[in-house]
Parts: structure tokens; sequence; C-alpha cells
């Protein structure tokens, strides 16, 4: 298989996977959060800085649709992903010292 074409189906399988099966996620408070319930401070917390920016929990805002903003979401972190790690890549990879 060549480099382009794994990279493609790696691509293509991460986005089927974070735009459709990050919906099903769970659901339940993170460590951190439920230990806060647990222990009684959790109505004491503030709303993170970033809070009402636009991939703020886990969605897109703007999109009513719960399955769809969670999916859109996730494309857009698998993208993001993809051209940081990417450029990264370009930038650090190593000079072929043939040419």
């Amino acid at each position: 298989m060549s480099n382009r074409k794994f990279i493609f189906v790696g691509l293509l399988i991460s986005a089927l996977l974070a735009g459709g099966a990050s919906f099903y996620a769970n659901s339940n408070p993170d460590g951190l959060e439920k230990v806060a319930q647990d222990i009684g401070f959790i109505e004491t917390t503030k709303d993170n800085a970033n809070s009402d920016t636009a991939l703020a929990d886990y969605g897109v805002k703007g999109i009513e649709n719960e399955r769809l903003s969670v999916g859109v979401a996730g494309l857009i972190g698998v993208v993001a992903t993809g051209a940081i790690s990417g450029g990264l890549f370009l930038l650090l990879r190593r000079k072929n010292p043939k040419n």
C-alpha cells in the first residue's frame, strides 16, 4: 500500500469514527467532575473562560441537532489534528542528503 493511500485510509477511518461514533461516547462525568460531585463542591465551580467559544462542550455552537453538533466537532478535531501534525511532520522531517 502506498503512503498516500495509507494516510487517506487512516484519515477516512478517523473521520468516520469522530463524526459518527463520537456521539456514543460515555456521558458520565470525568474524574475531576466526579470527585467534585462526591465531595460536594460541584456547585462552587465556575465556567471555563472558553465556555462560550464555537467548540465548547464537545459540540459546535449554533448547530441545534446534538448528534450533528458533536459529529461536526469531532470532524473539526480530526482535520485540525491532521493539519497540525502533517505540518509539523513536513517542517521537522529530515532532508535527503542525496538531493
